[in-house]
């Protein structure tokens, strides 16, 4: 049998407030044509089904969708509960459905209890565990390590009591030895939230979800890293899935990539340079983080950026010039007019001085205001109440 490794579908995220429900449509169809074509026989997602515990409906009517269509090709469904999820909400109906082929695994009762493929295969799903809600349970201390241990040591138990079939265990974590990126959510500081690999030994292939980067920790503990980027810290990752074949005498594993993909440009230079240069014009139909390096913090930089890059969606700077020597304070005391004192204040806001045609406008603003006030000084008989 064919079984593919993937997690961290994330359903109902966005990218700096842009939605990726589109992509992630185009995503789950990948999916099935993947599974069609590669004879898949059943699909592991190992946590984060959905990117918060109360999906929108029209999330999980996408998600309901994608089951549909792989329960369509024959294909079983075999899912855990991520830290995104709600393990509850996401579980509900879960005996019901297993009937029908998919297999939820949010519960800490259902650990060493399988799911058992068509061929054989044992399949045990460990759902993300908060150590302070299942310490108690599991009778163990409340850290990640302790939790996840005890969890899997329920699994090993019933595994050897089944020494001959191939063991596939599916968990939520952050290994020891792994690359994050900046999408995911901390499961603890300090370090704390991290497992060793070492508590996966006696399994056939642990399916890990949690990090968004495709990575083997060993050759047989793997994370299959997200579908899709959800930061531009994955602007260079090959998005993908492992696929397991169990047909031969040892679990062979291979690498497949999806083509659905959210392209992302990471460019900097300064304004004038990026808004003229062929050389970033592969940008111009991707999510862009743009670092500008002018001296100077130019004018409505975003919206001439989006002029040449609609969907810029990240401005940086970097090489600004340091202004410790010139403060707030002493320009203020060195303006010599009521439009230099606003100049300084605009730049201090802004971060930039006054253009041309902001310099004029403030230049007939101050001028207008001192007409008015010059009127009022006139009007007044002795002029005190217009100075007041």
């Amino acid at each position: 049998m064919r079984i593919l490794h993937t997690s961290d579908l994330h359903l109902g995220r966005s990218f700096h407030g842009r939605s990726l429900f589109r992509e992630q449509e185009a995503w789950a169809r990948e999916l099935v044509a993947v599974c069609e074509a590669q004879e898949v026989g059943a699909v592991i997602m190992a946590g984060d089904i959905y990117d918060q515990a109360s999906p929108r409906t029209d999330v999980i009517d996408q998600f309901s969708r994608l089951l549909t269509r792989l329960r369509d090709l024959d294909v079983e469904v075999v899912l855990t509960s991520g830290n995104h999820d709600s393990a509850a909400r996401l579980g509900f109906a879960s005996n019901l459905l297993e009937t029908a082929g998919v297999h939820f695994r949010t519960r800490i009762e259902d650990i060493d209890r399988p799911v058992r493929l068509a061929d054989g295969t044992l399949v045990y799903g460990i759902p993300y565990l908060d150590p302070r809600s299942s310490a108690a349970v599991l009778g163990t201390g409340p850290t990640h390590h302790e939790v996840l241990s005890a969890a899997v040591e329920r699994a090993r138990d019933d595994r050897l009591r089944q020494p001959h079939h191939t063991a596939v265990i599916v968990a939520h974590c952050f290994a020891s030895g792994a690359e994050g990126t900046d999408s995911e959510r901390i499961l603890d500081t300090g370090n704390l939230g991290v497992v060793s690999a070492d508590i996966f030994d006696g399994f056939d292939y642990a399916a890990l979800g949690h990090l968004h980067g495709r990575q083997a920790i060993r050759d047989t503990v793997r994370y299959s890293g997200s579908p899709l980027p959800f930061s531009f810290s994955e602007a260079n990752h090959r998005k993908g899935y492992w696929l397991l074949d169990t047909s031969a005498e040892t679990l062979q594993i291979e690498a497949g990539e999806w083509t659905k993909a959210v392209d992302l440009a990471c460019i900097s230079g300064e304004l004038e340079d990026l808004l003229s240069s062929e050389d970033v014009a592969w940008a111009e139909n991707c999510l862009c983080q743009v670092t500008l390096t002018d001296r100077r913090r130019p004018a409505h930089p975003m919206e001439r950026l989006r002029d040449r890059f609609p969907e810029t969606l990240e401005l940086k700077f970097s090489g600004l010039e340091a202004t410790e020597r010139d403060t707030y304070a002493s320009r203020m005391a060195r303006a010599q007019s009521p439009a230099e004192a606003c100049a300084a204040f605009y730049e201090q806001v802004r971060g930039r001085e006054l253009d041309t045609r902001e310099h004029e406008e403030i230049t007939s603003a101050v001028a207008e205001a001192e007409r008015l006030r010059a009127a009022g000084d006139m009007d007044s008989p002795s002029g005190e109440e217009g100075h007041a």
